[in-house]
């Protein structure tokens, strides 16, 4: 174990209490993302999307202008960057963390100086000036977990012991970041779920999630829709709501503090009731 989880993450001029699960609500400014298929890609329909999740519930909101699906290619700084900052810019001086997801330290940067309060990087800060780019502002970062690239991480993954190595990478990566002066109050852990792992992989993860709980940050979580429920259910990323109910239940019976979801109301009610029953003195 690496230490006890902090009661409070830190992401720039927020403090966001750990006593009742998080829900960051997902804005895809797409054209291509498995889930709404470019539906928010126009920034007044990102921005419009933004204040509606929020109106839901959501505690943060994700922006991402990049899709990571599996077999998606990279896209080039300059237009993940014309898809982004009109949003960003929309949404400065908002009531609650935004997020960007992104993987590269110059779209960093500019998310951080538009307003960001926090990173979601799929490299978990591994391209050459990202630690250096997080380190110098005081917004929080999300390190995630992944076994290749989107374009082949669907191929065939392998592992030994998925838990174990996940866990180790999540412990490398936030040492990295504590060397580099990133405070453990600003760092969150993803393992990952579907990035270069298959089904199995994926419900071993889940069954497990105890043992990367214990590493002293805040695990998230994004199981939203995803395509392990479709494999369990048949269905298709649109009528997948209540899959993603029962996992992201799950996933919070088993450690995880932020979930990442499209169906914001519908988890917050969900948590709400779930919070009655089991700690009715925290309810939100």
């Amino acid at each position: 174990m690496m230490g006890q989880q902090s009661r409070v993450l830190r992401a720039g001029r927020f403090k966001l209490p750990l006593h009742r699960p998080l829900i960051m609500g997902i804005v895809n400014v797409t054209p291509d993302s498995f889930s709404d298929g470019g539906r928010y890609l126009a920034a007044e329909a990102a921005i419009a999307h933004a204040h509606a999740l929020a109106e839901e519930g959501a505690d943060i909101l994700d922006i991402g202008g990049e899709s990571t699906r599996p077999g998606a290619a990279s896209i080039a700084e300059e237009e993940e960057l014309r898809r982004l900052l009109p949003v960003l810019e929309a949404l400065g001086g908002f009531d609650r963390p935004i997020s960007v997801d992104t993987r590269k330290p110059r779209v960093m940067q500019a998310a951080l100086g538009a307003g960001a309060s926090m990173i979601n990087d799929i490299e978990a800060l591994q391209a050459p000036g990202a630690l250096d780019v997080v380190a110098g502002s005081d917004c929080a970062v999300c390190l995630m977990h992944k076994q290749g690239d989107p374009q082949t991480m669907h191929w065939a993954p392998t592992y030994t012991d998925v838990i174990a190595e996940v866990k180790a990478f999540l412990v490398q990566r936030v040492q990295a970041c504590e060397a580099a002066g990133i405070g453990r109050e600003r760092l969150v852990i993803d393992p990952g779920f579907g990035f270069g792992k298959n089904l199995e992989h994926n419900l071993a993860l889940l069954r497990g999630m105890e043992a990367l709980a214990e590493l002293g940050a805040p695990l998230l979580v994004g199981l939203s829709r995803k395509s392990m429920l479709g494999k369990i259910t048949g269905r298709a990323p649109s009528d997948r709501l209540a899959g993603s109910i029962a996992l992201a239940m799950l996933a919070v019976e088993r450690g995880a503090a932020i979930v990442r979801v499209h169906d914001v109301a519908a988890t917050r009610d969900a948590f709400l009731v779930q919070q009655a029953v089991v700690n009715p003195d925290e309810q939100a």
